[in-house]
This record gives C-alpha cells, structure tokens and sequence, in this order.
C-alpha cells in the first residue's frame, strides 16, 4: 500500500529552566547569584531519504516530538541543549502548513532538510541578568503538516484503465505491478527503472474521463505526473475495450489539460499498444486521421515486439531535455 498524502504533528522541544540559586562562603559579605541557563530545545527537521518510496509509516504514526532541553543548575552550569528530532521522509516529499495551507519545502533533492519546529530558548539564570532575576524558557514550536509525496520520474506512463501501461512497464523494466483484464488493476503508482538509461518510470493508474473533478480514482494521482520530464501516452489501439482509441487519446489530454494545461507542454510519446490484437492497419490510419498524431510508436507490451524502438525514442527525448537544460 502506497499512501501519498499524511497528517502529521510535531512538537519541538521545550527550553530547559533556568536555575534561581547564589553562592556564598565565609570569606563573603553578600552572596552572588550563580544560577546556569537552561538549554535549547531541540528542532524538528524532515529529510528527504532517498531509501524511502511511501509515507506508508506515517499512516501507523502521526506524532513527533523532539526532546527538551535540560535545566540550568548552581555554579553557572548550562542544561545540556535537547536533541533534534530527524524525521526521515522520501524524496518528492512537500511539507504544507496544514493550518494554512502554505509550502514550507518541496524536499526534492537526496538530503534536502527544512526545519518544521524551532526548539524552545532555554531559560537564563539568574548569574546572567542585571537585576538576578530569571527570564522564562520558552516552548517549543508545535504544528500539524500535511505531507504529499509526488513520485520522481524521468518518465510518467498515462493512459485510461487497461490500455496495458502495467504490462508495458514490466516488459521495459521488470517492475512487477499486476496486471489484469479488469479497471484499475493499478490501484497506486508503481515505479520501475530502465537500467540501461538509468532511467525512472512511473505506471500510474487509468485515468477516466472527469477525473480532475475526482472521477475513478481521482485527481490524487494525477499530481505525479507533474514531475515527469516525459510522458509515455498509452492507447489501446486495439480497442479491445470496446472504446474507440482516438477518443480514448483526445479524452485523456482533456483530462490533463484541465487538472494542469502545463501537462500538454511536457514532452508526450504516443504509444500505440496491443498491436498483437490488431487484425488490419484499420485503426492506425483511422487514429492518424482523427487525432493528427503521425508520430507514434506501435508496440505490443505482451510479445515485445517495438520495444526496442519505444526504449530508443525515451533515450533520444530525455537526451534532448538534458541538452536543453545544460545551455
């Protein structure tokens, strides 16, 4: 189970008291105030792990706090400063305010850290004030987050249900999602890497028409498409559901355009799939003329045949962007 979006509270830690003492011996007229500071509370940091693929754990907790510092003692002595707190999350991950709505980090690079809750100042002693008085510790920082982990990918596999985008990511990657004759066999997004390319694949699932509006299984998904450098466009050409395939295309870049018109700018590889069902060219040219598309790739995700070319043609497009990214 693949869970992609949490709530969280966290709390840093507490600023230790601080001590309210004086010293004084024999050889002393009048004692002097010798109490120590508190120490700091410790921080709440996420950081993205490049280890982690879900916010699954998060699902089994959702509370974190980090340790407060300790108190001041007499003779000047300084509580020790409380440890932060290091929440691991994966890569991908962006940290809202849930309160507010707002984005404190997209934690999109291996390592990246943000700070979600300042530790409380330990309190100071009074050997360090004018008047000998103490000053109060403060508290930690405490919120709620919400966590949305959007899934990085060179390559985001789109297509409504069972046009075989499971069974053309485990033919070019051995990725293992299931695969079945029935809608939405895949229920999350499963990711699988071309190890010749080094390149990362996202099988997402069908998109059905009116799923910006949270039809089928939602807009949820449609998110993780965003980081994608490219889609692969998957039709069954077949039409072995019983749906037209160049409606199937035009409806599914509807379905992006709406939830985000930037999707239609990526890079996109119309693959025409289930060629091994097909009897005749009939629907190709019939595809070629309704949609306008002349550039595809046929391929049969179950017999392999066009794969080579598929693979090819994501080399020859991440190639160009990476040029492109370089000027």
């Amino acid at each position: 189970m693949a869970i992609d979006e949490v709530r969280i509270w966290v709390k840093a830690g507490d600023g230790g008291k601080p001590c309210s003492s004086v010293y004084k011996n024999r050889y002393m007229r009048h004692p002097r105030p010798d109490g120590g500071c508190g120490g700091k509370g410790g921080d709440v940091i996420l950081e993205a792990d490049p280890s982690l693929n879900t916010l699954r754990k998060f699902h089994f907790q959702q509370h974190f706090r980090a340790p407060s510092g300790k108190h001041g003692g007499s003779n000047r002595k300084k509580g020790a400063d409380g440890e932060d707190l290091v929440i691991k999350v994966p890569v991908g991950t962006l940290v809202r305010d849930a309160g507010t709505g707002k984005l404190l980090k997209d934690l999109a690079q291996p390592g990246q850290r943000v700070v979600v809750a300042r530790g409380g100042k330990g309190g100071i002693g009074n050997a360090y004030t004018k008047d000998h008085s103490v000053v109060p510790a403060q508290p930690g920082q405490e919120r709620e987050l919400v966590l949305e982990l959007k899934y990085l990918a060179d390559v985001g596999i789109v297509g409504l249900p069972s046009a075989g985008k499971s069974t053309l990511l485990n033919a070019l990657t051995g990725a293992g999602s299931e695969t079945g004759s029935y809608h939405f066999t895949t229920r999350n997004p499963v990711l699988g890497t071309l190890p010749e390319l080094e390149v990362v694949m996202a099988d997402l699932p069908g998109i059905v028409e009116g799923a910006h509006e949270g039809k089928g299984l939602g807009d949820r998904f449609l998110k993780h498409i965003e980081r994608a450098k490219v889609l692969l466009h998957v039709v069954d050409i077949s039409g072995s559901e019983g749906r037209l395939p160049w409606e199937d295309y035009i409806v599914l870049n509807e379905e992006l355009r709406k939830y985000n018109p930037a999707l239609l700018a990526k890079p996109q590889i119309v693959v025409l799939n289930k060629k091994d069902l097909l009897r005749n060219m009939e629907n190709v040219r019939r595809f070629e003329e309704f949609t306008g598309v002349k550039d595809f790739v046929l391929v049969s995700a179950k017999t392999g045949e066009g794969l080579d070319e598929l693979r090819r043609r994501i080399a020859e497009e991440l190639e160009r962007i990476r040029d492109g990214e370089g000027e």
